[in-house]
């Protein structure tokens, strides 16, 4: 069976669900696929934008509604785009859906299975802080709002302690990949974007230190929903911190690792400084950088947090961060460039602002000859009727990536009206 509609989009962040409600409300019809159990993207993790501070919810929940009520939409979680050929007004699609083990139409998500599931895994959606069942709730603004099971980390295959549970019948662990055919008119890529590994800096000790940890967790720390609940705690032992360093450039800017600026991380650290200065008055936060970058009408959020007497911003480049196993207390060694010489901070706890590496990669979507430049970002002039949009592109922020996903929108609705 083959599905015919005008516009598929790829990815389901902020870039994908504003070029797919664009187009719905123009009157074109649209598949979105993502490839997670859930929609939103990386900004569903999140705990506040910038520079307003709200919440991601306040514009995630606006674009559900909407999406909900448009009948022009139709989306898949869990699905992969397999191979895409076939050149503008005439694509072909084949799409794999990925069971999720619960069926999205009986469940209600009402938690009863998760108080007899034996089995665990690592909480992904937390940055791996914590633990979920093996059957889980991916988060509390989780479109669609349903339970997944990670079969894998199921305590043993013919474990069926869920399905006892569910009084709805709506477990199926006998579920197997589904196939689908697509062909369309249009295609828009916005697969976003995912943290760079900075474990390869070793000289910054995430991964053998606990209380190194990078600027998405921090996300998460100061999410409600998260971890800790919102309270900014030391991963090692659950203290209150009173003092943090935030390491900006961890990765960016430097030719052994990603060569380029990654355009956020400025003022997602600035923000972040916020999160600990709210939760504790008297703490102390250090800023290390090479440049604070705060285009536009950013530069008001930088010098209010400039003018901030418990912030001390430092420009420096770190050179190492050391522990002390006893206290876990940590020890960042910089090098003054304004001033000269060399400085080591103690603090609690260090956030290291690491890099946006993009998500997709030369063999996500076979098929087409797409193009990419020297850090795998695509290029939109490769095939007619391929649109990037969104960090598919460049590093943006949020805003950016809502803009390019409605300018993805209108070039992929070009294509239907040429076709």
């Amino acid at each position: 069976m083959t599905i015919e509609t005008d516009i598929l989009v790829v990815g389901s962040g902020m870039a994908g669900l504003s070029a797919a409600l664009e187009s719905a409300e123009a009157g074109y019809s649209v598949v979105l696929v993502e490839k997670e159990p859930f929609l939103g993207g990386r900004v569903a993790r999140m705990h506040q934008f910038f520079p307003k501070l709200c919440p991601p919810a306040c514009g995630l929940e606006l674009y559900f509604k909407r999406l909900k009520t448009n009948p022009r939409i139709s989306y898949f979680t869990q699905a992969e785009v397999e191979q895409l050929s076939g050149q503008r007004g005439d694509f072909k699609v084949n799409l794999t859906l990925n069971p999720r083990y619960v069926s999205l139409e009986k469940c209600t998500a009402c938690g009863d299975c998760i108080e007899v599931c034996p089995g665990h895994r690592t909480n992904a959606f937390n940055y791996g802080m914590g633990e979920t069942t093996a059957i889980y709730l991916p988060c509390l603004t989780a479109m669609p709002y349903k339970y997944v099971i990670d079969r894998a980390a199921c305590a043993n295959k013919e474990c069926t302690e869920c399905v006892s549970a569910c009084r709805y019948g709506a477990i199926e662990l006998g579920s197997f990949p589904k196939h689908l055919r697509l062909q369309v008119r249009s295609v828009v890529i916005a697969t976003g974007w995912m943290p760079y590994d900075a474990t390869r800096l070793v000289n910054l000790g995430l991964g053998r230190f606990g209380n190194v940890i990078t600027n998405v967790m921090m996300e998460r720390l100061a999410a409600s929903d998260g971890p800790t609940g919102g309270r900014i705690l030391r991963p090692s032992d659950g203290k209150e911190v009173t003092s943090v360093a935030f390491v900006q450039c961890a990765g960016s800017r430097d030719e052994n690792h990603l060569p380029y600026c990654s355009a956020v991380c400025c003022m997602a650290s600035l923000k972040q400084v916020t999160y600990v200065r709210e939760r504790n008055p008297e703490a102390g936060v250090h800023v290390f950088f090479m440049d604070v970058r705060a285009p536009g009408r950013y530069e008001n959020f930088y010098r209010q947090i400039a003018e901030d007497g418990h912030v001390r911003l430092f420009r420096g480049k770190v050179a190492k961060i050391e522990e002390n196993p006893a206290t876990g207390e940590l020890t960042v060694s910089a090098d003054d460039t304004m001033y000269g010489g060399k400085t080591r901070t103690a603090v609690d706890m260090v956030v290291l602002a690491i890099g946006t590496a993009p998500a997709a990669n030369k063999a996500a979507i076979p098929g087409v000859q797409l193009v990419w430049d020297q850090h795998g970002f695509l290029i939109p002039d490769g095939t007619e009727g391929v649109h990037p949009a969104g960090v598919a592109r460049r590093p943006m922020d949020v805003s950016a990536s809502v803009r390019d996903g409605v300018a993805a929108a209108l070039l992929a609705i070009q294509d239907v009206v040429r076709s």
